[in-house]
């Protein structure tokens, strides 16, 4: 089952979700969620005994939980207690805490969203040019980032038309493309600018921001062409794109004398771009 992984964020707090597109529905972190409520150093320890009071009460939420493999802040994904949105509401409810009724207007909030998207693109769109400039990012910086989210989603549909699958396939590609233009793997590069679950393309400068674009672009084009089929021919498909860009990275540092991969990162240069 495709889940599309994310983080969200209530009051400046990261709550893990998955979009499940088959079933319409979000699940969400069931330890991000007693993080926020109960403010808990322990959130692990809290849901823990809380999950034992259920058992021995005989709910039946206790045993209608799922699990995913959610990325941790080591950057490792780990298995995950999640819950729907439904579920969510009916667990609040064992759990004190003043921030419980702005908390389900936002679970609400983001299950109408999710629909409204899905209905009209646009809206989506929208919203996450809001998201960016809320976080302070220069008008210039959001138009390209929303341009490489099109160039990305090029570049997958076309991984999807060539058999590759998501999730760990397309995690392998990108990392191709990515040490073929940059020089590094994408772990290295996140380590290089000292970030651990954020997102990579939400900290480059524009130069990496346009050199990853062309990266990714030119696998599409170069895949729409020779056809790949599976992982193994797309590797060296994702190989050559990503050498093209490098190729141009290393001119554009030959002439100015200036590494184009940076370590700065959203928090420290992309809001004054």
């Amino acid at each position: 089952m495709t889940k599309e992984t994310n983080i969200q964020l209530f009051e400046e707090q990261k709550v893990r979700t998955a979009w499940d597109a088959e079933q319409g529905k979000w699940y969400i972190s069931i330890v991000d969620v007693i993080a926020v409520l109960t403010e808990s150093p322990r959130p692990r320890k809290y849901w823990n005994a809380l999950k034992t009071k259920l058992k021995n009460e005989g709910s039946e939420l206790s045993h209608n939980l799922g699990q995913l493999r959610l990325k941790s802040e080591d950057g490792k994904k780990y298995l995950t207690d999640v819950a729907d949105v439904e579920q969510l509401f009916r667990l609040i409810q064992s759990i004190p805490s003043p921030k419980a009724e702005p908390f389900k207007m936002w679970l609400s909030q983001l299950a109408r969203e999710r629909l409204e998207e899905i209905d009209d693109p646009e809206l989506g769109i929208e919203r996450l040019m809001e998201y960016y400039h809320r976080k302070g990012y220069s008008e210039k910086w959001i138009n390209q980032r929303l341009k490489s989210i099109e160039v990305r989603k090029e570049l997958t549909d076309e991984w999807e038309r060539r058999g590759v699958k998501k999730g760990q396939e397309f995690a392998v590609l990108t990392d191709i493309i990515t040490q073929a233009w940059s020089g590094m793997t994408t772990k290295q590069y996140k380590q290089h600018k000292g970030l651990k679950t954020e997102s990579l393309r939400d900290n480059m400068t524009n130069l990496e921001l346009v050199l990853n674009m062309l990266a990714e672009a030119t696998t599409a084009e170069i895949s729409k062409e020779k056809k790949p089929k599976g992982l193994s021919q797309n590797r060296e498909i994702a190989k050559q794109g990503g050498k093209i860009a490098g190729n141009t990275r290393k001119e554009i540092e030959a002439k100015t004398g200036k590494k184009v991969i940076s370590p700065l990162n959203a928090k420290n240069v992309l809001s004054n771009e």
